[in-house]
């Protein structure tokens, strides 16, 4: 115990000491060579949210779209930056938080900034309405993408309630306040309510790509049935620009913001302990799964 006492207490001076030489002239997590005009790199990855979470050794201090709405701000206000990359890995999520973060794209368009994105593994549902408003999309062949749809889910458990001898009450203002009661059915009413707010969103989706894409709403609406596409699909389809990896999706930011050569790089990503210190003892970002077997990291995503 107290050797590992020890080691731990020699770590932490250790990342004291890092952290401070990182802070010292620019903030961590950011990489920019002096002068010149830059591309920053700001990363959507995981489900899109509002919600703010707590992170934790190895994990982002924050999770969610604050974060990557206050990157983009960042970018909107500074002089130096002419293009942004956006790195987006995530399957999705909520209607609301995907719909500030494309406001804030928007904003950065409208600030005279060039916006490209760069799609990883999955750029699907609301992380492709993210996507639709940027300047250019840029895809790997295999990225799945699209889904352009909405849905609500409610579960159902009455039944298992009944057996087991659970009876759940509830005393409420009005016929729908506990809409989408797990307790009991739901209504046809309540389906009803439930379809019009889908039906609703839907439509703003929907609209929101024909405008990001220059597309007719028509078109859009052949394509939004809630498929998924791979990236090369998606390119004939329409919802890509190009076909390439991250380095592409730089080259042609620079290149859409009129910089000469190869673009400087400001990072904008999360920073966390495990940031700071890999990216000052190798000079780049290493994540611990950078360090795991590839056999573990081939296994099924639900026995990692």
């Amino acid at each position: 115990m107290r050797r590992f006492i020890g080691a731990l207490v020699l770590v932490l001076l250790i990342v004291s000491v890092i952290a401070a030489a990182t802070m010292n002239g620019r903030a961590p997590g950011k990489r920019s060579l002096p002068g010149g005009e830059k591309v920053a790199v700001v990363y959507i990855q995981g489900i899109i949210t509002t919600q703010t979470i707590s992170g934790g050794l190895f994990s982002s201090s924050t999770a969610g779209i604050r974060g990557v709405v206050d990157a983009l701000r960042r970018v909107e206000k500074d002089p130096a930056i002419k293009a942004v990359v956006l790195r987006i890995d995530s399957p999705g999520g909520s209607a609301a938080a995907s719909q500030e973060v494309a406001a804030q794209v928007e904003r950065v368009k409208k600030a005279g900034k060039k916006v490209v994105v760069s799609m990883g593994d999955v750029a699907a549902s609301g992380a492709y309405w993210v996507a639709a408003g940027a300047d250019l999309i840029v895809a790997d062949p295999a990225t799945v993408t699209g889904s352009i749809g909405v849905l609500i889910e409610t579960i159902d458990v009455a039944g298992l309630y009944g057996k087991i001898g659970v009876n759940k009450e509830v005393v409420k203002s009005g016929p729908f306040k506990d809409m989408g009661s797990e307790s009991r059915p739901m209504t046809a009413q309540e389906r009803a309510i439930f379809q019009q707010m889908v039906d609703d969103i839907y439509a703003q989706f929907v609209d929101w790509v024909a405008q990001g894409r220059n597309m007719p709403r028509e078109q859009v609406l052949v394509l939004a049935d809630g498929r998924v596409f791979t990236g090369r699909q998606a390119q004939s389809a329409g919802l890509v620009d190009v076909l390439g990896d991250f380095r592409d999706a730089v080259r042609e930011a620079g290149r859409l913001a009129g910089i000469k050569g190869e673009p400087e790089i400001t990072d904008l990503g999360p920073t966390n302990f495990w940031d700071i210190l890999m990216r000052n003892i190798t000079g780049k970002v290493l994540y611990p799964a950078d360090m795991l077997p590839a056999w573990l990291l081939c296994a099924p995503l639900s026995q990692r």
